[in-house]
Parts: structure tokens; sequence; C-alpha cells
């Protein structure tokens, strides 16, 4: 995980509605963010989503109920969301925060579509599959 960058916009404001299951984040430049906290779950910033690399990352399903059960501040650049399943490893940059809201709908449509493609559900089922194709090695 990078340092804050010095010209990313800081969060002035965020609010956890539990009952919507939804992270209201709003940045000193005016913009604001609604996440599901099934998104926030889903582009978790840990390892255990993200793999050690690229094409190692793990395609999170059965996340569609989740919710935040606590918000713990890391200094002054980033805070570690603890969800109701226990993920509480990765740790949400102030940059980090700010891309993925950015690109809120164009990461939220692949993440749909590689569901689809792995025959997964947003729902329940398997926790975890790898994002590695037919026939290829893990590695």
């Amino acid at each position: 995980m990078t340092g804050l960058d010095r010209d990313t916009p800081r969060p002035i404001e965020i609010r956890l509605h539990k009952k919507s299951k939804l992270l209201e984040l709003e940045f000193d430049n005016g913009k604001k963010f609604n996440f599901s906290c099934e998104y926030l779950r889903v582009f978790s910033p840990s390892a255990e989503v993200r793999g050690h690399g690229s094409g190692q990352e793990i395609l999170q399903v059965g996340k569609k109920n989740i919710n935040i059960e606590r918000i713990e501040p890391v200094g002054q650049y980033a805070v570690r969301l603890v969800f109701t399943d226990g993920h509480d490893s990765g740790l949400y940059s102030w940059d980090y925060l700010y891309e993925i809201g950015i690109r809120q709908e164009e990461l939220w449509q692949t993440y749909l579509h590689r569901l689809e493609e792995a025959g997964a559900s947003r729902e329940g089922g398997h926790s975890v599959f790898a994002l590695h194709p037919v026939g290829g090695s893990s590695r």
C-alpha cells in the first residue's frame, strides 16, 4: 500500500448507514460517493482479495448482504473496515477510496461480468473463485 499522494482529496465526512449498508464519503474537493458495503468488500485492497500480483485476484462471491461492523482510523491516510464476515485485512487509503469512487460504475460492471462468466452469484454459495482461466495455473 502506497502512502498518501499529496494531491489526493481528503475525506471531510465518513458516515456509515448500517440499515441501508452504505458508506457515504465526502471529500474536501466536493466529490461525494456512496459505496455499498458489498462493493467495498468485493474491492478490498487486501492481498486476500487482490492476490500478490496481477492475475492473482480472487473473485468475491456471496457478499450481497455484507455489512461493515466498524471503521478504524489508520493514521491520517486510511481506514480499516471490519466486515460482518470477519474480513478486516484491507487498508483503504484516501487515494484508493477516491479512485474506486471515481471508477465505481466501471469497476462494478466488470465485477458483475466476472461473476456471470464464473457462473457465480452475489447471493451466496461458494465463498471465492480464483480468476484463472480454465486449465490455467495459479502462478
